[in-house]
């Protein structure tokens, strides 16, 4: 139980550090602006949903955690 322990602190400390370096405005420009992402703007209401950038995430922190785990 230790070592899931220290597991969930590390992936906590890291998703803070992306968060933060994502905040800061250090992402990629093509970070949610893919073709197939969802944006309607209608008036002075907007809903953005990522749908194509949140698979291609999954897909890459899969295979990384796929690699981490052999």
């Amino acid at each position: 139980m230790r070592e899931m322990g220290k597991f969930l602190m590390m992936l906590g400390g890291v998703s803070v550090v992306a968060g933060l370096v994502l905040w800061a405005g250090f992402a990629p420009k093509w970070l949610g602006r893919l073709p197939g992402d969802i944006r309607i703007e209608r008036g002075h209401s907007a809903f953005y949903f990522p749908i194509v950038t949140c698979i291609i995430l999954s897909i890459l922190l899969s295979l990384l955690l796929s690699i981490f785990r052999r």
